[in-house]
C-alpha cells in the first residue's frame, strides 16, 4: 500500500480535520482517503443516511419534571382507542 505525504497543511485545516473526523469517529487518516475516494468518484455517496447536529445543544437540558410532563404527554397519545377499531 502507498502512502502519500501532504505538504503545507495550516493549523486551522488541521483542527477542522481532527474534529470532523472525531465527530465521525475515525482517524484522520480514513477520513482523508474517504474525502479522496468520494471527491475522484471512487466512493458512492450514501443517500439518506445524512446526519444532522444542528439540535445537539439541546440535548440533555431538560429537568425530570419537564421530560416526564412532554413523556406523559406521547403515552397519552399513544393509547389505542379500542372503539375505533371495533
Amino acid at each position: 500500500m502507498k502512502a502519500i505525504t501532504i505538504r503545507g497543511i495550516d493549523a486551522s485545516v488541521s483542527s477542522k480535520l481532527k474534529q470532523v473526523a472525531k465527530n465521525e469517529k475515525k482517524s484522520v487518516n480514513q477520513l482523508v482517503l474517504d474525502m479522496i475516494k468520494q471527491n475522484i468518484g471512487m466512493q458512492k455517496k450514501k443517500k439518506y443516511t445524512k446526519k444532522y447536529d444542528d439540535l445537539d445543544h439541546l440535548f440533555g437540558i431538560w429537568t425530570d419534571a419537564e421530560f416526564h410532563e412532554v413523556q406523559g404527554i406521547i403515552d397519552s397519545q399513544r393509547k389505542i382507542d379500542r372503539e375505533l377499531w371495533e
